[in-house]
């Protein structure tokens, strides 16, 4: 499978008179189509990775390329953020506009869109996030959770082939983090590559592939049964694990034929029954 991303060595420090590095000799390859979730306590360098992609920092070691471009070449700046573009944790901080569909428009207008073009791509973008309905609203009538979609939206119709998402259901009530996440799993079928940084445990059991960083590196990388069967590990770097992965391998030890890298409540639920 083609990558969209590849990450080689890359090191990264805000301080460039301090030893420690936010990013520290990173190699990582996102393949087209993938679903990948990147989870780390606060300062595992995680969001600074995500910002390293997105040419919104520059390693200070290493290579990033995304799509074939080098993220350090200026003249690729645009193209690099129109094929992977970022949601932020804030969607207030994203909504530019007092309308909907304009918010939408707006990145396409300044690429120079031809006006029949932009009005395909938003009402195409606002559909694939389940909000045509409400094209015509102004942003800040609606909740979390929509604002995040119309956040969305907004990247699709610059027509990204990748989707960044840094923390994005963070400042979200459990319904619009609902509602983010099934989002993304409609955009995973539609085949868009989606990376997501997150704090949530049951949010990365939805991607195909999790990676797990600390204190720059990464730890731990593999579908979300490989990587989430390690308890103890993943303790170690001061993370939780899905609950149901818990209770499973400790019924398991109790001597319950439970796999160890049970991930789901049906899947725990099916083995009880057996």
């Amino acid at each position: 499978m083609e990558n969209i991303i590849r990450i080689e060595n890359v090191k990264y420090k805000y301080d460039k008179e301090d030893n420690t590095y936010a990013v520290d000799g990173v190699n990582l390859d996102i393949r087209k189509g993938e679903f990948t979730a990147i989870i780390g306590h606060n300062g595992s360098g995680k969001s600074t990775l995500a910002k390293l992609i997105n040419s919104l920092l520059l390693p200070v070691e290493g290579k990033i390329y995304v799509k074939g471009m080098d993220t350090s070449d200026d003249s690729k700046l645009w193209d690099i953020r129109q094929t992977a573009g970022m949601v932020f944790q804030n969607p207030d901080n994203q909504l530019v506009a007092t309308i909907v569909e304009e918010d939408i428009a707006f990145g396409p207008e300044n690429q120079g869109v031809e006006p029949e073009e932009i009005r395909r791509r938003v009402d195409d973008a606002l559909n694939a996030v389940g909000m045509y309905e409400f094209r015509k609203r102004p942003p800040h009538m609606l909740s979390g959770g929509q604002k995040q979609r119309i956040a969305i939206a907004g990247i699709l119709a610059l027509n990204s082939n990748c989707i960044i998402l840094d923390e994005p259901t963070a400042m979200l009530d459990p319904s619009g983090r609902k509602e983010v996440m099934e989002t993304l799993g409609k955009l995973k079928e539609q085949g868009k590559t989606i990376l997501l940084i997150t704090h949530y445990m049951d949010e990365a059991v939805q991607a195909d592939r999790v990676v797990i960083m600390d204190k720059g590196n990464i730890k731990l990388d593999g579908t979300p049964k490989e990587v989430f069967r390690n308890i103890d590990e993943i303790k170690r770097f001061g993370l939780d694990v899905p609950q149901v992965t818990e209770l499973a391998q400790a019924l398991a030890k109790e001597g319950l034929n439970i796999p160890y890298d049970t991930i789901d409540v049906k899947e725990l639920v099916d083995a009880l029954c057996q």
